[in-house]
Parts: C-alpha cells; sequence; structure tokens
C-alpha cells in the first residue's frame, strides 16, 4: 500500500512522524532500533515523548527508514533542529551541475520528445520534441502553465482524446506515478490529485473492469493521434543516483522513444531530424 506523507507544517512531534514512518515501512520497533544502532526501549521512549532524540539520532532513525530527504527535513524540524537538505530550486546556482546534465539528456534526444518532471508530475523543462508533441495535440490552445503529465493524458481534454489506446495506458500511467512516488510516498498534493484522477467517471469505469489482468510485453506503449498519424512511444525515467539536495531527489528525466520503425519514421516525417 502506497502511504501518504505528512505535510511538514502539519507534522506534529518527532514521535508521531517515528510512529508514521514505521507505519509506512511496516518495521517494529526491535528492527528499526536494530537497524539504528540503538535499543527498542530507546525508539519506544522517543515514540511516547519521554525521550529527545539528538540531531544525529534523528538522521539514523531516518535513514534506517528510508525516509525521502524532503520529510527528513521535517523530522529534524519536529525535533526541534535546523533542516539538513537544500531545496534549491532548478536553475539555482548549487544544482548547476545537475541542470547541466539535465539539460544534456535532453538536448541529446531530440527529435523525441523529453521532459523533466518534479515529484508531482508537473514539468519543468522540456526538448524540442516534447514541446512539437504535446503542443500539437493540445492545439489550437496553449499547453496549460504549469503543464501536468497526469492531468493532460488522464483528465478530459485534447491531449487525453489523441490517446488511442487510452483503456490500458492510463491504469499502467497511475500504477506507475505509485511505484515512482519518491521513497514510495505520495505528498500531499499529488495524492490529492490520484485520487480526483481515479474519480473521474471514465477512469472509474476502467479501473473497474479490469482486475488482475497483467499487459504482455517489457513496456507500455502509448499511442498518439498526431495530425493523421498514429504514434506509438514508450518512455525511460531517469533518476540522480545519490542527490543531497530536495529538488535533485525529486527530479525525472522522461525520455520517449519511438514504439517501432513506422512511428520513428513518421515522427521524423512530422517534426524533421533534429
Amino acid at each position: 500500500m502506497w502511504a501518504l506523507s505528512p505535510e511538514q507544517d502539519q507534522a506534529g512531534g518527532i514521535g508521531e512522524l517515528l510512529r508514521h514512518w514505521r507505519a509506512v515501512r511496516r518495521v517494529s520497533q526491535l528492527d528499526l532500533a536494530s537497524n539504528a544502532g540503538t535499543t527498542p526501549r530507546y525508539v519506544s521512549f522517543v515514540e511516547t515523548g519521554r525521550a529527545e532524540p539528538s540531531r544525529s539520532m534523528v538522521m539514523r532513525l531516518a535513514r534506517a527508514l528510508d525516509v525521502p530527504l524532503r520529510e527528513r527535513n521535517g523530522l529534524l524540524l519536529a525535533a526541534g533542529f535546523a533542516p539538513l537538505y537544500a531545496v534549491a530550486p532548478l536553475g539555482d546556482a548549487e544544482l548547476e551541475r545537475v541542470e547541466s546534465a539535465v539539460n544534456s539528456m535532453l538536448d541529446h534526444h531530440e527529435p523525441y520528445p523529453a521532459v523533466v518532471m518534479d515529484r508531482g508530475w508537473n514539468v519543468l523543462r522540456s526538448n524540442h520534441g516534447a514541446d512539437q508533441l504535446f503542443g500539437r495535440l493540445h492545439a489550437p490552445d496553449p499547453i496549460p502553465e504549469p503543464a501536468n503529465v497526469l492531468r493532460l493524458m488522464i483528465e478530459p481534454g485534447p491531449v487525453q482524446r489523441s490517446v488511442v489506446n487510452w483503456t490500458t495506458a492510463m491504469p499502467a500511467l497511475l500504477e506507475r506515478a505509485a511505484r515512482e512516488a519518491v521513497g514510495g510516498v505520495f505528498d500531499r498534493e499529488t495524492a490529492d490529485l490520484i485520487r480526483q484522477l481515479r474519480q473521474l467517471p471514465a477512469v472509474a469505469a476502467v479501473l473497474g473492469q479490469q482486475g488482475d489482468v497483467m499487459p504482455a510485453g517489457p513496456v507500455i506503449d502509448v499511442r498518439f493521434q498526431v495530425d493523421d498519424n498514429t504514434i506509438g512511444f514508450f518512455s525511460l525515467v531517469t533518476t540522480i543516483g545519490t542527490p543531497v539536495d530536495v529538488t535533485a531527489q525529486e527530479l525525472r528525466v522522461e525520455s520517449f522513444f519511438p514504439a517501432d520503425a513506422a512511428s520513428a519514421d513518421s515522427w521524423r516525417d512530422l517534426v524533421g531530424p533534429g
């Protein structure tokens, strides 16, 4: 089950948060104590407010529970300490090397689409191929700002209507959203969005009919009707392997690849070789 991360400004005390994360990870006090190098009694005392952990102990407990960096800051705040992990926006000097690598990935993937998203599936950067794809699908209206890939693909609208295999692609996209949540945990905003999308009548009808049927093949193709062409793409997602910044941990680069030779040829005919 995918858990919901409590917001930092509504988090409560360190004991409450620690119990929350133990429940998320399904870890006993004994197991947490063993992994963090302390005792079950001490973990119990922290959770009940009888002990106040040091900054280093908070970090040991957070690492043992694999708490995402944004929420580690919340644990530190709840324990009375300053946050440790920066939250530099993309474009900040602190993320210069990350941004350079991301921009290089976008450029080198031309002419095929590629986007950079945050943990809520909001598009932060896109290459020319992605602008061409979503711009053509959304025409004559401009792409909404900020563009959210889940909303574009699932909510009623021109992009959703262009997905030829929507009844197959949509459930896979929702499943992927859960699987790719940072640390396996939805933030509150994304959890609310997923809940809203699942309650849409067309979405609920498809999900109610699917059961446990597994799709064939290693990936799900998304087939778009672009002008007079049906073009299939599948995607690969890249994340940063060893982040020490909240924004860096939450970035995802999604690169779209043609599903077959015909799709590759059709796309190049539409947008050129890149």
